[in-house]
């Protein structure tokens, strides 16, 4: 039966029983009526070029404005404070100016503007003949014992300002110094290596000379000798652990100003630009081949937004072309130039993003906009007729005259959810399910009421879906997440499987800091809450979704068979301050069951992990025997049980 027939069905019958209120929690599991198989694309993932996602959060580098963006000036004041009134954040802090200090007297830095190494500057460093250091250098650099650091830098100058040094200071006066001899008045690339002898958390680096004559920086960079290709060890290992299916990128609303040729080419030429969303600069360090390699590591596909903001037509396809043109092509050419000749076969694209939103850059009223999706998706087409293209949806006006004029220029149309805080957790918990059911509603209308489109069979993805409130403790956007929210993410999914008929993607916003499932600081990462739901269910609940008749009272319950239908997994949210009690009727099980158990559970509905620490939060495994008769559920707790059925 192809999915289609599902359509009534799935109105009519539920599949997964949602939260209702009744001392009688009783439910029977028929394992014959089946839904939609749930589509794995919506355990996806959505990294931006914003806050500490990908800058401070997944990739490696160390050091700020690395490429000096900014002007370096005597007076040294980096960071300004900032707030959010509409998300109710406290202040948080945002880099603003250089923070790059100036070591010597005044005048001794200067900025080359007539011909710098890249971007718009390069620091000019004038030595004096008194022999003091005159340089810059950065603070706030963490370090931890026995770890290699390995970089480069590249410098010109005039000999006579030989040796410069690039030094690590560590606290009690360790300096760890590199020193430069051979300064030619060509730029030149020179391999930096450090051992940190013991672990500091607020580290210096310095360049600087004791001699007279200039010398002028290219760039600089500093990371883990242990990076994966740039990209952070540890994360990527959690990454890996979380095992998402797609990752959604550059954005966001930041792809509304990018462009793409920004972030290909030497990583060190690539010029650094001001975020054209957010704060803070953007190195261009992470673009197209970056990202691929990421996807490559942690076997995930790539899911590329495109620029339908300020961005051209003929810029959105000459893009799909580098990704998947063959060699023969301007672009193709190029890509294999920059290091990788074979296409990429890119499949997914997002057709802009939130171009509904005043916010937007290039926004457009939707009657403009429908016109421009449907000829950006024609360009793009035309290179490569095998993409799926994801149009910009807003439930409502904009999503309804989407459908009604553009639907055959695309494959899936997007929704975003956004959620705030709540005092009540059942109502809290809520909230993301809620939504989820809404979008789904409306999606099913539009297939009643525009002539057509039910045939077209055009899902959703959810490309943006989250908890969003609190300070931003992990810089930009970057909220906490406690165990309240993890409760709101499971039943997210719960309804995601209760509408497997039309949702077929969803991409957690996002992954890292920024509003996201892991949390980092210098040298460690953890899983937040929220994170740890995403890996229970991603790696242990099945994929075709069963009929729940009954009540289950205050819990949240859904089933699935495993793909090869010879297991069930039942999960139970109990978002509530009390202890339940749920009797499950199973017949092909019985009442004594073996099952594997997973159990995320804390009795603080405010409990979150942070980075360096024991998670509160945590995955919990256990082989058991339970009577489904009679099964305990804690308060505050997400539960899923695997059993296997008979033959």
């Amino acid at each position: 039966m192809n999915k289609k027939s599902f359509l009534l069905v799935s109105i009519l019958i539920i599949f997964l029983l949602p939260l209702v209120s009744s001392a009688e929690t009783s439910i029977k599991i028929n394992t014959e009526k089946r839904g939609a198989p749930i589509s794995e694309y919506i355990y996806g993932q959505f990294i931006e070029h914003l806050g500490k996602c990908i800058y401070g959060g997944l990739w490696a580098e160390m050091l700020k404005d690395r490429k000096f963006y900014y002007e370096i000036k005597d007076k040294f004041n980096p960071w300004t404070y900032r707030n959010e009134p509409y998300w109710d954040t406290d202040y948080y802090r945002c880099l603003s100016a250089s923070p790059w200090q100036v070591m010597g007297p005044e005048g001794t830095v200067t900025m080359d503007s007539d011909n710098p190494y890249t971007g718009k500057n390069s620091p000019v460093i004038h030595g004096n003949k008194s022999n003091l250091k005159t340089g810059i250098k950065q603070s706030w650099l963490t370090l931890k014992k026995g770890q290699k650091y390995t970089g480069r830098i590249i410098l010109a100058g005039e000999k006579k300002c030989a040796p410069v040094t690039v030094q690590l200071v560590l606290k009690k006066g360790k300096r760890l110094s590199h020193e430069i001899k051979n300064i030619t008045s060509e730029y030149k690339e020179y391999p930096l290596e450090f051992v940190a002898p013991a672990s500091c958390g607020d580290c210096e680096l310095e360049i600087f000379t004791e001699k007279e004559g200039s010398f002028k920086i290219g760039t600089i960079s500093l990371m883990p000798a242990d990076n994966i290709k740039g990209w952070r060890k540890d994360v990527v290992g959690l990454l890996k652990e979380l095992n998402a299916p797609v990752y959604r990128w550059p954005g966001g609303n930041f792809v509304s100003g990018y462009n793409w040729r920004d972030g290909i080419g030497e990583r060190d030429k690539r010029p650094p630009r001001k975020n054209p969303a957010w704060q803070g600069v953007e190195s261009n360090d992470v673009g197209i081949h970056e990202y691929m390699e990421l996807m490559e590591m942690i076997d995930a596909e790539p899911f590329v937004a495109v620029n339908t903001g300020l961005g051209t037509i003929e810029e959105v396809a000459e893009e799909v072309e580098y990704f998947n043109g063959s060699i023969t092509t301007p672009m193709g050419k190029l890509r294999a130039k920059n290091g990788h000749p074979q296409p990429y076969n890119v499949k997914w694209w997002a057709i802009g993003n939130e171009m509904y939103g005043s916010w937007q850059l290039g926004h457009m009223p939707i009657d403009e906009y429908t016109k421009k999706h449907n000829e950006v998706v024609k360009a793009m087409r035309k290179v490569d007729d095998n993409i799926k293209p994801i149009a910009v949806g807003e439930v409502g006006e904009w999503t309804r005259k989407m459908l009604e004029n553009s639907s055959d220029y695309m494959s899936l149309i997007s929704e975003h959810i956004y959620v705030k805080e709540k005092v009540d957790i059942p109502e809290h918990s809520a909230q993301l399910a809620d939504a989820i059911r809404g979008k789904a509603e409306a999606h099913r209308k539009y297939r009643r009421e525009i002539k057509g489109l039910a045939e077209k069979d055009i899902d959703i993805a959810m490309d943006e879906w989250n908890y969003w409130y609190g300070d931003y403790i992990y810089g930009e956007l970057g909220v906490r997440y406690y165990m309240r929210d993890a409760l709101g993410v499971a039943r997210g999914f719960h309804e995601y499987y209760r509408n497997s008929d039309i949702v077929y993607m969803a991409n957690y916003a996002q992954t890292v800091n920024v509003i996201g499932a892991i949390k980092t600081n210098d040298t460690t990462s953890t899983f937040a809450a929220t994170g740890m739901v995403l890996k229970l269910y991603r790696n242990t609940f099945g994929s075709i979704p069963i009929e729940i008749s009954g009540n289950a009272g205050d819990l949240d319950v859904s089933a699935a068979l495993t793909e090869n239908k010879d297991s069930i997994t039942i999960s139970i949210v109990n978002p509530t301050e009390s202890d339940q009690k749920l009797n499950i009727n199973l017949p092909e099980v019985g009442n004594k069951s073996e099952a594997t158990k997973w159990e995320i559970h804390h009795p603080n509905p405010a409990a979150y992990n942070e980075p360096g620490k024991k998670p509160e939060v945590d995955i919990i495994r256990k082989k058991v025997k339970i009577d489904i008769n009679n099964l305990p559920i804690k308060k505050y707790s997400i539960v899923i049980y695997k059993m296997s059925l008979p033959h």
